[in-house]
């Protein structure tokens, strides 16, 4: 059976003038799209049972609104200082430390990290179209859905299937 890998870029953040990014909290257009984002995860099944966060603000309240939509289905999430503005090497090798049963693993991480994990991992088994439309631009609160059929600690490159991208107003 294959397991589950989301990828999420956290919502829309307020922008910085005091130099703070890792402080930035969620618009309050972030916080309608964290929600819908946690509506979309519940009605599609789609329900975490691992949640890998960035520190950063927005990503914490991200992941915040989100539980708050699963209500009882939510996991206490793993705050990652690591995943604060990762490159896709490293948010990879976050998630290959995930145990074999975590079924279902959602990473909620910064652009361009979250992108260029997602376009590293598509395997030619993804749907084309799909891929395209992810490469193309992944907005905030962007959504990668993947199979995984190997081991997280073997997960390195094209062998994820990328089923779905989401995106939310």
């Amino acid at each position: 059976m294959s397991k589950r890998l989301v990828i999420l870029r956290h919502a829309k953040a307020q922008q910085t003038f005091t130099g703070d990014d890792h402080g930035r909290t969620l618009t309050d257009r972030g916080q309608r799209q964290s929600r819908e984002v946690g509506r979309w995860l519940h009605a599609s099944g789609h329900w975490p049972q691992a949640a890998l966060v960035s520190d950063a603000m927005r990503t914490r309240q991200t992941f915040v609104w989100i539980a708050d939509e699963l209500g009882e289905k939510a996991v206490t999430p793993y705050l990652d200082d690591r995943l604060y503005l990762a490159s896709s090497r490293t948010m990879c090798s976050v998630i290959n430390e995930t145990p074999e049963t975590v079924q279902s693993l959602l990473v909620v991480a910064h652009m361009p990290g979250v992108q260029g994990l997602a376009m590293q991992l598509a395997s030619s088994d993804s749907d084309e179209q799909t891929v395209l439309s992810m490469a193309e631009h992944w907005p905030t609160a962007g959504l990668g859905i993947f199979d995984v059929d190997k081991p997280w600690g073997q997960l390195d490159g094209r062998d994820a299937v990328l089923t779905d991208f989401i995106t939310v107003g």
